[in-house]
């Protein structure tokens, strides 16, 4: 199960700090003055004016993208053990287990392989034309699942869905950190992984009580949908300064920010950086080598592979035994839609307290709660395999594997789940952004595939119980990692972030000076 923010831009030879800290420049006078606004206006605070309401409605309109998204991860549940049965009446031709699990497993690798050129794509021509154009492969991919004559045709559909969907994961997540203003980056972020669980939701819901090619069509409407509503929502100005299109920049910025806000001092913002860029070009060798940036790299990545190494797929993985274990007798298909509805209220809850509480005290949480369930579930486990499921401990242990599910599954869904994705918007400079966001992407899509792939082959070799404490200690060692290395970014803009990564207003005048 894939859990998933980050804004790219170009990665050739790219401008120096997109976002410039205004009062830390020594040479900005006169470019200011020819922008109309004397320094001290341009860095005196202005607060958080201007209307919310069509930010979140833009960002809600992209993040539809997630929900088809969503689908596409939790088809394979309901669908591949339907489709793997001898009397399976769904498709025409037999599918065995082993192909059933290709068909389950492979968009992780087309998720994987488009994650960096998409990146250039958005940079190319736009995020929202990208989005739109993610449209076509959506439906081609959904249609040949749908109208497959053969298990090739099945894999192809959703190597392709996977193409589109991990290609979502990384625009729809730059669209929403790009339109936003600081006081609500975490919570419009956050959007993304809640619609990527109400996908997943959906399908354990609507694929479990439906016939696969109903489903199938359900599914190929959802991207459509995406592409109707998102149509009339506007690009991102930031985008749109960096191209030089500042007229159609003011026209997004007045339809996001209402006309009430002070729009002419935030694209005079936005154009002294895009001026102060084009003035200081570094390469991208030099981009990536600074200290932020390296800084910023490994807890990009870090993240991404404590989220895919914290033990959600094994969790997941393990639901149907157990509840069995807790002596319910319900189906496996309620109980999946039962973990699916847990992630939908905990993401949620996250997307109200990420701007609140902070992400570094939510992926403190995560980690912590998370280690501790894992190591019950261990614990549990181990006393099944060694004592027997009858034994009396075993017995007298009952409600602590659903009691550690519950909880595992709603601390993941409050930090590591959502979060990871937010990280590289939050910490990166816009010269690196698209490198960042892109190879974390396709480094998440990887271990997902590793995880899902090995993870039956590990629980025979070592156990269920030691599989669950290997990955209590990761969590163990991501808690550390956070604690230590991780800022806090909730409110905070590009320039401060920078700072708490190393950079000093002495680095950026010697920059300028070169």
């Amino acid at each position: 199960m894939v859990q998933m923010d980050p804004v790219l831009v170009t990665m050739k030879s790219v401008p120096n700090d997109f976002y410039t800290d205004c009062a830390s420049e020594t040479n900005t006078n006169g470019r200011m003055a020819n922008l109309g606004v004397s320094q001290t206006e341009l860095v005196a605070p202005r607060g958080d004016s201007g209307r919310k309401l069509p930010q979140y409605i833009a960002a809600l309109a992209a993040t539809l993208g997630a929900l088809a998204a969503g689908t596409m991860l939790g088809w394979s549940s309901p669908v591949v053990f339907k489709i793997t049965q001898p009397n399976n009446t769904d498709y025409n031709f037999d599918i065995s287990e082993t192909e059933g699990s290709w068909i389950g497993s492979v968009i992780n690798l087309g998720a994987a392989a488009i994650c960096f050129p998409i990146g250039l794509v958005m940079d190319a021509i736009g995020r929202k034309k990208t989005m739109l154009f993610l449209i076509l492969p959506f439906t081609l991919g959904w249609l040949l699942i749908t109208f497959g004559t053969s298990v090739g045709m099945l894999i192809g559909g959703r190597l392709i869905t996977g193409i589109a969907g991990g290609a979502f994961c990384v625009t729809a997540p730059a669209y929403t950190s790009e339109i936003a203003q600081d006081s609500i980056r975490g919570t419009l972020g956050s959007y993304f992984q809640l619609m990527i669980t109400v996908g997943i939701l959906f399908a354990y819901a609507v694929g479990s009580y439906t016939s696969v090619f109903l489903f199938n069509i359900l599914c190929t409407l959802i991207p459509i949908v995406f592409g109707i509503v998102f149509f009339f929502m506007p690009e991102s100005p930031k985008f749109l300064v960096v191209k030089n299109r500042n007229d159609e920049a003011r026209e997004a910025l007045i339809k996001l920010r209402g006309t009430n806000y002070d729009v002419d001092y935030e694209l005079d913002s936005l154009k002294l950086s895009a001026e102060e860029a084009q003035n200081n070009p570094v390469s991208f060798g030099s981009a990536i080598t600074k200290k932020t940036s390296i800084k910023a790299i490994i807890i990009c990545y870090a993240l991404m592979i404590f989220q895919q190494l914290s033990g959600i797929n094994a969790v997941i993985f393990n639901t149907s035994s157990i509840f069995a274990a807790a002596g319910a007798t319900i189906p496996a298909a309620i109980a999946t839609i039962i973990i699916g509805v847990i992630q939908v209220i905990a993401t949620f809850v996250s997307s109200l307290v990420v701007d609140k509480l902070g992400r570094r005290i939510l992926l403190l949480f995560s980690a912590l709660v998370m280690c501790l369930c894992s190591t019950a579930l261990g614990v549990f486990f181990f006393l099944q395999s060694t004592h027997g499921e009858n034994s009396d401990i075993v017995q007298s242990l009952f409600w602590l594997p659903l009691l550690s599910l519950s909880l595992f599954i709603i601390a993941f869904s409050l930090g590591f789940g959502p979060i990871p994705w937010m990280m590289a918007g939050d910490l990166c400079n816009i010269d690196i952004k698209a490198f960042v966001a892109s190879t974390a992407g396709t480094l998440n899509w990887l271990l997902s595939f590793t995880v899902t792939s090995t993870f039956l082959a590990l629980n025979t070799a070592i156990g269920s119980g030691q599989v669950f404490w290997m990955f209590a200690g990761i969590m163990l060692i991501g808690f550390v990692f956070i604690f230590f290395v991780i800022p806090e970014t909730k409110g905070k803009s590009l320039q401060e972030i920078q700072v708490m990564l190393g950079a000093t207003p002495q680095d950026r005048n010697v920059e300028d000076k070169k």
